[in-house]
């Protein structure tokens, strides 16, 4: 019994001191996302740029397409914004935008100003639909194939070596 004593708080600390050694290895950037090999959410919201218009997630099967979070007053989506812009430029995929918790007027301006990479921009004024996709916060950026599987999730602003090392190669191999 003397033993147990002495043994039961060092069995404790060894697994505490295990348990935060794991963690110190995990990157603090990356956040693991449930969506990653599961359907994409259903959504149906009006076009940013024609409120009578709207586009549904099953209007986007059958194609490979990026679906980009973004809003008019995220600092980090008018860095990444030019990225986005250049990458549009290749036609390698459609890109879509769910302008998160904005206003369409502030949204609309936004795009006129720097500049407009999307096929379309979703409007999600109350962002439900960014909290059934999981969205933590501006930017966001996923990826998904032909049958409306998330592929990719990066959270934050994409950067060229994502674009070039992740997103690139992705996109090709889903459209192969």
């Amino acid at each position: 019994m003397k033993y147990l004593k002495f043994l039961l708080p060092l069995a404790i600390f060894l697994g505490l001191a295990a348990f935060l050694a794991a963690g110190l290895k995990l990157d603090p950037k990356e956040v693991p996302s449930p969506l990653i090999n599961k359907a994409s959410p259903a959504f149906q919201l009006t076009r940013l740029d024609d409120p009578a218009s709207t586009i549904r997630r099953d209007d986007l099967m059958g194609k490979v397409w990026v679906l980009n979070v973004w809003a008019s007053w995220c600092v980090a989506c008018q860095a990444e914004h030019p990225l986005l812009v250049e990458f549009a430029s290749k036609k390698m995929v459609p890109i879509y935008g769910l302008n998160y918790k904005d206003e369409r007027v502030a949204g609309l301006r936004w795009l006129s100003r720097y500049g407009n990479p999307y096929t379309a921009s979703l409007f999600d004024e109350d962002g439900r639909v960014g909290i059934d996709w999981g969205v933590y916060g501006v930017p966001e950026t996923f990826v998904m194939d032909r049958q409306g599987v998330v592929r990719f999730k990066h959270i934050g602003p994409l950067t060229p070596e994502v674009i070039r090392d992740q997103v690139e190669p992705l996109v090709r191999q889903l459209n192969g």
